[in-house]
């Protein structure tokens, strides 16, 4: 980031509390030392206790202000617990974002006994953000500002085959962010999603289909997220995202028959040939032809913001 977006990032939270969820490691990770070099009082969220610690510690060492909140998100009564403890130690939340998730990569025809698949994901993806919103919302509507980030993914735009249960939870927290920004329109409380990209991380390596896809680092990641605290848009997405749900828009049909050759193409996780066996040719092809649509969508720099 530049000096002009440094200070613009500044201006925006210096001195206000903000919760990052899923700050252990990773893009909250990188989003919560951003923001504690920016001056957030940065309330960091996460299973593991120790991770934080150590985050918050570094945070410190460099001038910043922080604080450790570990909880099971998926966990309601935990959940509670957390809300309750934050607003005690600090009255109200100035800035959620809901980092935190957990993705399933499996078919639906391999899903048929596995509903808890989809609880799992609904549970953290959805509903643990749903109860942060809720406990604290009041607090942002009471003092008529506040701004609340959902960390979706570019599957929702994508229609990704084979993440049936991640996408399903997080185009319901989509579609509930949009029915809670009318609502809170004129409370001053402001609502983004961000359609985040892949993010390149050692568990990414262990799948070929990511290699047909661009990657963003935890850095780029929190440049995302950092944009849409600055500009408070409704939607924060990356420009493939974007040129693809477009695509969608105009020629659903064809876009089907496009991903469903990349569903045929690959294999299921934790399939033996998804180990790094070298692709077929079809697959290189249809890599080839995803990362051309991509060269193309950074060319005609399709905003991140809208």
């Amino acid at each position: 980031m530049g000096g002009t977006e440094d200070s613009a990032l500044r201006e925006r939270v210096s001195g206000r509390a903000v919760v990052i969820t899923g700050a252990s490691s990773g893009i909250g990770e990188a989003l919560a030392n951003r923001l504690g070099d920016a001056g957030a009082k940065v309330l960091l969220v996460a299973r593991s206790a120790d991770k934080l610690e150590a985050l918050r510690q570094g945070i410190e060492a460099r001038g910043g202000e922080a604080f450790v909140y570990p909880g099971d998100l998926s966990n309601a009564e935990d959940t509670q617990r957390l809300i309750s403890r934050v607003l005690s130690d600090h009255g109200q939340v100035d800035v959620l974002v809901n980092n935190a998730g957990m993705s399933i990569r499996r078919s639906v025809e391999k899903s048929y006994d596995r509903v808890h698949d989809f609880e799992r994901t609904l549970s953290l993806n959805f509903l643990g953000a749903l109860r942060l919103i809720m406990g604290f919302l009041p607090g942002m509507r009471a003092q008529k500002q506040g701004h609340i980030l959902n960390v979706s993914t570019i599957g929702v735009q994508v229609h990704a085959p084979r993440y049936g249960a991640y996408i399903a939870s997080k185009a319901a927290l989509d579609a509930f962010s949009r029915v809670l920004g009318v609502e809170a329109l004129k409370d001053g409380i402001k609502v983004t999603t961000i359609y985040m990209s892949l993010v390149n991380t050692p568990m990414m390596k262990s799948t070929t289909i990511y290699d047909a896809f661009p990657m963003l680092t935890p850095d780029q990641a929190a440049d995302l997220i950092v944009n849409g605290i600055i500009h408070q848009p409704k939607r924060v997405a990356t420009s493939f995202g974007n040129l693809f749900e477009l695509a969608y828009g105009v020629a659903p049909n064809a876009i089907d028959r496009v991903l469903n050759v990349a569903y045929q193409l690959y294999p299921e996780s934790g399939d033996k040939k998804d180990q790094h066996e070298p692709v077929t040719r079809d697959a290189a092809r249809l890599q080839r032809v995803f990362k051309a649509v991509t060269r193309r969508a950074r060319r005609k720099g399709a905003g991140r913001g809208q």
